[in-house]
């Protein structure tokens, strides 16, 4: 009997020893080996612990490796991660805390980002979102209880000069209705169908000279066409001839510009002649100048050819 019991305990002790190598041996081959540190930073770690799952996109990837104040800002604290190697974190994934229930304890949550955003390097810092703790909650509870009782105290108050708004434009109604102003108002239409009555009278006569106008104007719009069409007939009439004479001036134009062109050759080919001409003119009037001024200086050149000598002095005349 003790031989069987010592049997049974050696196989329930090997049992057990089986069971926690293999729970090692999966822990460390999920989170022991094959991992990549992360980093995080939070106001409030409320419940955060040592150990703490966590999870990306609601799948187990890790686990929380150590918190500790961060010495740059004590307000934060630093939390260490280790996720599974391969986990698609990037910089558009936000970790933060959340609970799968409400007895549950908090763990780390890192939303999986965008696709396209790049991935980040092993021990780089995941951006956080701080979560709405129950006292934040309350607080804000509280503040808009406190608004909502402010807001229902002015609805009061409106719904009131509301109503009393109401009574008394009820009670002005019933005035406007009463004996006296209805028989206000029987005489005032009595009044109006006598004046329709007298206008229907006096509009009689005037729609009919406004008919007879309208007759005029008709008769006068159908002579203005007779006289359009007229002018049409005449135009047409004219255009023919109009057309002829536009076309001759048109071709005595085109003479007129041919030879204006003919004029313009002529003087370019005899600009040479023109100029020596101009400049022999000028050469005469030069010399016809020169002649002038010679003739009022020695009028006696037009007769002798050589200038006549000074006459001498007669001798006694010098004694």
């Amino acid at each position: 009997m003790k031989n069987v019991e010592t049997k049974v305990g050696l196989f329930v002790v090997a049992c057990a020893v089986v069971l926690g190598a293999t729970v090692y041996y999966v822990t460390n081959a999920q989170f022991g080996q094959n991992v990549v540190p992360f980093k995080m930073y939070l106001r409030d770690a409320d419940g955060l612990e040592k150990g703490t799952q966590v999870l990306f996109g609601g799948m187990a990837v890790g686990k929380v490796t150590g918190l500790r104040p961060y010495p740059a800002d004590p307000t934060r604290i630093e939390i260490s991660l280790e996720v599974k190697q391969g986990t698609p974190v990037n910089a558009r994934s936000v970790a933060k805390l959340e609970s799968i229930s409400l007895m549950s304890n908090p763990l780390v949550s890192i939303s999986t980002g965008v696709n396209d955003a790049p991935r980040l390097a092993p021990g780089a810092v995941i951006p956080s979102e701080e979560t709405i703790t129950m006292d934040e909650m309350e607080r804000k509870v509280s503040a808009l209880a406190d608004s909502a009782q402010g807001t229902l105290a002015a609805v009061r108050s409106d719904v009131n000069n509301l109503t009393g708004s109401a009574q008394l434009l009820l009670a002005n109604l019933n005035n406007v209705t009463g004996v006296k102003n209805q028989q206000h108002v029987a005489a005032i239409l009595t009044n109006a169908d006598t004046m329709v009555a007298q206008l229907r009278s006096k509009v009689g006569p005037t729609v009919d000279n406004v008919n007879a106008t309208v007759s005029n104007i008709n008769s006068t719009v159908s002579n203005a066409n007779g006289t359009v069409s007229n002018l049409n007939g005449t135009i047409t009439a004219l255009r023919g001839p109009i057309e002829a004479d536009l076309n001759e001036l048109h071709g005595t134009l085109v003479a007129t510009h041919d030879l204006i062109g003919n004029f313009q050759l002529l003087l370019r080919t005899n600009d040479q002649n023109i100029d020596d001409s101009l400049e022999n003119f000028r050469i005469l009037t030069d010399n016809l100048d020169d002649l002038t001024e010679r003739v009022k200086e020695q009028p006696w050149s037009l007769i002798r050819i050589k200038q006549p000598a000074d006459r001498k002095v007669p001798q006694g005349a010098n004694k």
